[in-house]
């Protein structure tokens, strides 16, 4: 092989070692956490490089150096005499700037162009042979790492502190998240996990109000209700705690477990629990805690007046997660069809962030509204009556079922 050849060759090593450094320094190590449980020969081997960070970039910088030592051995061999008659001066002039140019874009440009592109797709395919540069290199890098140490004791310089511990931020999850969604790969279980890390981030901003079964859904009866029409509601409503009050709903004394009502049903009234009132502006995670501390699954939800805004359970809290866990307390089956092109039924229950993913809708989104019936109330600031007509926005709405106290059932037009 003559000088052209060996010079190439090292110019693919300079590339290879240059952008693996890229690519490693640029990868979602959040990523390939998840893709371990692949349990493939690929994530192992990647998994030992970022488990030891330094070492491998250590690793690829000594490929790097000693592929361009290389590269300016064999490219001063090669114009050793081609430059001769334009005098030694300018000969070395002219062999540093075409070196220097050359390395620039192969060391430098292209790495950084080629290999930030999906660093995480580079490193899975190339770490087999990253792993054996990786053994091969192992000596001469122990040995750099160890010379850069015993520099840094003479300098009396810091080490910087390590950070080889498997801890993400709150920007690894996010990068995370924006990577998946944008770039649509990865399997769906993989999505999955992609969803609970966005409900995590997304969980310190969680109020109460956000998560509970509103006033006009909770199941409650008075403190001096007897026996037999306490028994008949649990079997009706297949729940095992029903709340107590006093006077009205707004003096909620506590819950009656059905277990401790079957068994003491003479004097089932000194068997119920008492309930943790919380404010509806608390924070999710807060009650949470609160719950695990005092060994407790559900609270009632006051709002600033001090009226019972609803109840929230561990369940709800949970859900705010992990998605959507079946709980006794939540009413299923609403109510959401499309009828015709423009034409839709909803439930007043409905969430708005539900209908627009279902039907594409783009109805508003707002702190204040979580539901259709929010959306419309606060929009039209007056309870409608039965097929009563309004507009709001571009939608035209028909009340098709009301209660004195709730819209159950809407016909919704979307206008042009």
């Amino acid at each position: 092989m003559d000088y052209v050849g060996y010079i190439f060759l090292s110019l693919v090593f300079i590339l290879f070692f240059a952008g693996m450094e890229t690519a490693f320094i640029a990868s979602n190590r959040m990523r390939m956490e998840l893709a371990k449980k692949d349990k493939t020969l690929n994530s192992y081997i990647i998994s030992i490089f970022y488990n030891n960070p330094q070492q491998f970039i250590s690793t690829m910088f000594v490929g790097k150096y000693i592929s361009i030592a290389a590269f300016g051995l064999f490219f001063t061999l090669m114009l050793a005499d081609n430059f001769a008659a334009a005098g030694q001066v300018l000969s070395l002039i002219l062999k540093i700037i075409v070196a220097a140019t050359i390395l620039i874009i192969v060391g430098e440009f292209l790495p950084k162009t080629i290999f930030k592109v999906r660093p995480n797709i580079w490193l899975r395919l190339f770490s087999w042979l990253l792993f054996l540069f990786y053994i091969i290199l192992y000596p001469f890098s122990r040995l750099t790492s160890w010379l850069s140490l015993r520099l840094f004791k003479l300098t009396k310089t810091d080490l910087p502190a390590s950070t080889e511990e498997n801890v993400f931020s709150r920007i690894d999850l996010n990068y995370l998240l924006m990577e998946n969604t944008e770039s649509g790969e990865g399997a769906m279980d993989l999505n999955n996990d992609v969803k609970i890390f966005q409900n995590v981030l997304d969980f310190s901003n969680v109020k109460l109000r956000d998560c509970l079964v509103p006033r006009t859904e909770i199941v409650a009866l008075e403190y001096d209700v007897n026996v037999n029409t306490l028994k008949q509601t649990f079997i009706e409503t297949g729940l095992s705690k029903i709340l107590i009050y006093k006077e009205d709903i707004d003096n909620i004394v506590g819950y009656i477990h059905s277990s401790e009502m079957f068994k003491h049903q003479k004097d089932w009234v000194k068997q119920i629990k008492t309930i943790p009132i919380v404010p509806e502006n608390m924070a999710a995670q807060k009650l949470m805690r609160t719950f695990m501390q005092e060994k407790k699954s559900i609270a009632v939800v006051v709002d600033e007046f001090g009226g019972t805004a609803g109840i929230v359970t561990l369940e709800d809290i949970m859900e705010e997660i992990f998605g959507e866990i079946e709980d006794e307390h939540d009413i299923k089956d609403y109510t959401a069809e499309k009828i015709s092109d423009n034409e839709y039924l909803l439930s007043g229950r409905l969430e708005v962030e539900e209908a627009n993913e279902l039907f594409n809708l783009n109805i508003p989104v707002s702190e204040d509204y979580t539901t259709i019936a929010g959306y419309i109330l606060h929009e039209h600031q007056h309870f409608p009556k039965l097929n009563e007509i309004i507009q709001i926005d571009n939608f035209t709405f028909k009340f098709l079922k009301v209660t004195n106290n709730r819209i159950e059932l809407v016909k919704m037009q979307v206008n042009a």
